[in-house]
C-alpha cells in the first residue's frame, strides 16, 4: 500500500521532469524450444566479495527471517517519521488520512523493542535497522489513547474521501479537488526534537545493549525526506532544502553518536531518482512551476543533491573528525508499474529487461526517467568522488508481481545483480509471502536446501549472450570451495537447451541442481555431470535453477625433519604440513613413506580418518630411528579412506641425511 501511494505521488511529482515515450524492446519469440545458450564461468576473473547484507528484507517475522536466514530486518516507511516512541504510537500520514494511531501496548518504546526481540528471535544473526524520525513532528493520542487526525472533516468542511470506520477522518483535499492547508500541525501530532529521539537511542542502548555489545547496530536517518511535502503535507507542507536535511544529518548523528559511538549511521533514504537530483523544495516548485528554473539547485552552483550531500558531510567530517555517515542509501523502484501485480506479456518482457537500470551503463530507462540509471555504479562513483570510505545500500525496492513465476525471476535477477556489482546492503519493501515464488526465489540464494545452503561469498565473472533471456551469476564460496552458479530463464515460454562452461576450475565429476519453477517449489534436481569442465542441463520458462558444483580437493603438503642430520640409531622427528587448497574431503588417509638413495621404501606410517576443510592444514608429527647412513627422501600421499583415489602426492616433501 506503501507504494501504491507513491506511484500515484511519482507521477504527479516527477513525471514532468522528462516525459518521453516509452521504448519498446521487439517482443520475445515463442519457441516450443529455444535457441541454445552458452554460460561461461571465470573463477579467477572479477573476483568480488559478496556482503550478505544485500539479502535483507523489511518487516520479516522471526520464522520468515529464518526460512530466508535473511541478515538484516527494517522497520521503516512513511508511519516511521512520526513514530512517536513515548506514546508507542504513529502517525499514518497520506497512506491513511493522516490518522495518529497507538500500538496495542501503551509502553514506552514497545514497537521498536518488540521488532529487535522478534528479529533477534530468528537465531540466524539478523540485524535489525530502526528508522529515527527527523520531520520535527510526532504522533499524539486523544483520551484512553483514541485516534486523532489532521483533517478532521468536523474542522475543515468535506472531502472528497473519509476514513469509511472514523467518517471525521478525511483525505485532506477538498471535493473541488483543492488540498486543505491544516492550521495546526498539533491537531495529531506533537513537536519532537532531536533531544527527543536521544532519548529513544537511550532507551535502546538501555534494553538491548549498545552496538558493540549486542544492542541495535543500524539506525536510518528517517525516510525519503524529498516526499515530505507530500505525504506528511500536514506537518511539512514545503519540501526541505538541501541544507535542511545536511543540517539535521549533522544534529541527529551528533546526538546518537553521543549515547552510542559504534552505531551505524545509514542515509539518505530518498525514494527515487528525482529525489537523488533534486532536494524536496525542488521536486514541490518544479511540479507546480515547471522544471526549467530550480531555485534551490540554482542556488548551490547546479549540484545533484545527492552528490552535494555527500561533500557536506565529508567537509564535517574533515572539519570535526565525526563521521556521521556510515552506509549512503537510497531507495528504488521500476518506473514502468513493474512494481505493481501486472503480468501480461508485456509488462513481463518490460520486468526482465527493467533489472538492467541496476547495472548496464547502455540501458536508456524506458520510462520518464528517459536516462542511463546504472544505480549501484551510479552510487558507487558519487561515494568515490565525494565521500571514499562510506558504504553504499538500496534499503528499498520492490519488482512486484510476488505472486508470480515473473517476479520471482526478477527478484532472482535483482539479488544476482547486487552481489555482482558489489552493493553492501539491500531491503525488500518488504517480506514477501512465504508461500510465494518470490520467497523461494530469495530462500535460493541463502536456503535453498532448508540447511541454511547459500550463494558464494565471492562474485565472479559470468558471461551470457543476453540477460534479458537467460542471466547468470556465480560465485565461490569460503565453507567448502564450491562454485555456485545461479541461471535464470527469462523466456516466457519453452525450455531452453544451456552450456555451463566453467573455465580453470577443479570441478568434482557431479554438480547438485536444485531448481525453482512456476510449479513454485525449489526441488532438488538429479545431480549434473560435469564433463571436461562442462555441464548441459535444459532450463524450463522462467525458472530459477542453481549449480552446486564442488571443487576437487588439492594439496599443498611440506615436511622437515628435526634433527636433520641425524646419527643412525637416534630419533629423528618428521612433520608433515598438509594444505587443502580445493574442495572439502571428509575420511581422507595422510600417507608418509620414507625411501633410501636406491629407491626402496624404508618406512611408511598412515593417519585415516581425516577431514579437511577448504584453505584448511594439518600437521601430523612422525617419529623415525634409521639404522642405515645415507640419504633419505620423504613423500607425501593423500588419498580417499579406501585408498581408490588419490588426491596428492609429493614425490620429494624433504630430504633426511643420516650420518
Amino acid at each position: 500500500m506503501k507504494k501504491m501511494v507513491t506511484l500515484d505521488l511519482l507521477h504527479r511529482v516527477a513525471v514532468r521532469v522528462a516525459v518521453v515515450p516509452f521504448v519498446l524492446a521487439a517482443s520475445q519469440a515463442v519457441y516450443a524450444q529455444n535457441p541454445s545458450t552458452t554460460i561461461t564461468v571465470y573463477p579467477s576473473v572479477n573476483r568480488r566479495p559478496i556482503d550478505p547484507r544485500i539479502y535483507g528484507v523489511a518487516y520479516g517475522t522471526a520464522a520468515t527471517l529464518a526460512e530466508l536466514n535473511s541478515p538484516l530486518n527494517r522497520l521503516g516507511g512513511n508511519n516511521l517519521s512520526r513514530y512517536n516512541w513515548k506514546q508507542n504510537a504513529d502517525n499514518r500520514a497520506s497512506d491513511y488520512y493522516f490518522e495518529s494511531i497507538g500500538g496495542a501496548s501503551a509502553s514506552p518504546g514497545e514497537r521498536g523493542d518488540t521488532f529487535v526481540a522478534d528479529t533477534r528471535a530468528a537465531n540466524v544473526g539478523a540485524e535489525p535497522m530502526l528508522t529515527i524520525p527527523m520531520i520535527g513532528y510526532v504522533a499524539t493520542l486523544g483520551p484512553n489513547r483514541s485516534k486523532t487526525a489532521s483533517f478532521l472533516v468536523s474542522r475543515y468542511g468535506a472531502q472528497q474521501s473519509t476514513d469509511y470506520w472514523w467518517r471525521d477522518a478525511g483525505n485532506g483535499v477538498l471535493s473541488n479537488g483543492s488540498l486543505i492547508t491544516n492550521n495546526n500541525p498539533l491537531d495529531a501530532n506533537v513537536v519532537a526534537d532531536s533531544t527527543f529521539q536521544q532519548d529513544w537511542v537511550r532507551h535502546l542502548v538501555g534494553r538491548w545493549g549498545s552496538a558493540a555489545n549486542g544492542g541495535v547496530k543500524y539506525y536510518l536517518y528517517d525516510n525519503e525526506h524529498g516526499l515530505w511535502h507530500a505525504t506528511h503535507r500536514d506537518v511539512k507542507p514545503t519540501g526541505p532544502k538541501m541544507e535542511e536535511i545536511r543540517d539535521k544529518i549533522i544534529e541527529y548523528g551528533t546526538k546518537i553518536r553521543a549515547v552510542d559511538s559504534r552505531a551505524i549511521l545509514v542515509g539518505p533514504e530518498e525514494w527515487g531518482w528525482s529525489g537523488y537530483l533534486y532536494s524536496g523544495y525542488d521536486q514541490q516548485y518544479g511540479n507546480k512551476n515547471g522544471w526549467g528554473y530550480l531555485p534551490d539547485r540554482s542556488s548551490h552552483a547546479g549540484w545533484d543533491y545527492l552528490p552535494w550531500l555527500l561533500d557536506q558531510l565529508k567537509r564535517h567530517q574533515d572539519a570535526t573528525g565525526e563521521r556521521l555517515l556510515d552506509i549512503f542509501t537510497v531507495h528504488y523502484y521500476p518506473q514502468g508499474g513493474e512494481f505493481g501485480g501486472g503480468t501480461d506479456t508485456a509488462m513481463q518482457l518490460r520486468r526482465n529487461r527493467s533489472t538492467r537500470s541496476l547495472w548496464d551503463p547502455n540501458y536508456k530507462d524506458e520510462t520518464w526517467i528517459n536516462s542511463q540509471v546504472k544505480l549501484v555504479p551510479r552510487l558507487r562513483q558519487w561515494v568515490d568522488a565525494y565521500y571514499p570510505g562510506t558504504k553504499i545500500g538500496v534499503t528499498e525496492y520492490n519488482w512486484g508481481a510476488e505472486s508470480h513465476i515473473n517476479g520471482a525471476t526478477a527478484q532472482a535477477d535483482v539479488l544476482g545483480i547486487f552481489g555482482r556489482e558489489g552493493l553492501d546492503i539491500a531491503n525488500r519493501w518488504t517480506t514477501p509471502n512465504p508461500t510465494t515464488p518470490t520467497f523461494k526465489a530469495m530462500k535460493m540464494y541463502r536456503n535453498y536446501d532448508g540447511n541454511r545452503g547459500s550463494f558464494g561469498e565471492t562474485s565472479v565473472s559470468t558471461v551470457v549472450a543476453n540477460p534479458d533471456n537467460v542471466s547468470s551469476f556465480s560465485a565461490v564460496r569460503s565453507s567448502d570451495g564450491a562454485l555456485t552458479v545461479m541461471v535464470i530463464s527469462k523466456y516466457l515460454s519453452g525450455n531452453t537447451p544451456a552450456t555451463i562452461q566453467l573455465s580453470n576450475f577443479n570441478a568434482a565429476a557431479k554438480a547438485q541442481v536444485y531448481q525453482l519453477t512456476s510449479a513454485n517449489a525449489i526441488t532438488r534436481l538429479a545431480d549434473a555431470t560435469v564433463t571436461a569442465k562442462t555441464i548441459t542441463a535444459t532450463l524450463p520458462s522462467q525458472s530459477i535453477t542453481l549449480f552446486v558444483v564442488p571443487a576437487n580437493p588439492t594439496f599443498n603438503t611440506s615436511a622437515s625433519a628435526t634433527p636433520n642430520p641425524v646419527s643412525r640409531n637416534t630419533a629423528t622427528a618428521i612433520r608433515l604440513n598438509v594444505k587443502d587448497t580445493g574442495g572439502v574431503l571428509t575420511d581422507a588417509i595422510v600417507n608418509m613413506e620414507i625411501y633410501n638413495a636406491a629407491g626402496q621404501k624404508v618406512n611408511q606410517q598412515v593417519t585415516s580418518g581425516q577431514s579437511f576443510g577448504t584453505n584448511q592444514t594439518r600437521t601430523y608429527t612422525y617419529g623415525w630411528t634409521p639404522t642405515v647412513a645415507g640419504n633419505y627422501t620423504v613423500k607425501i600421499g593423500v588419498f580417499n579412506g579406501t585408498w581408490g583415489a588419490m588426491y596428492h602426492w609429493n614425490n620429494g616433501a624433504a630430504v633426511i641425511t643420516v650420518q
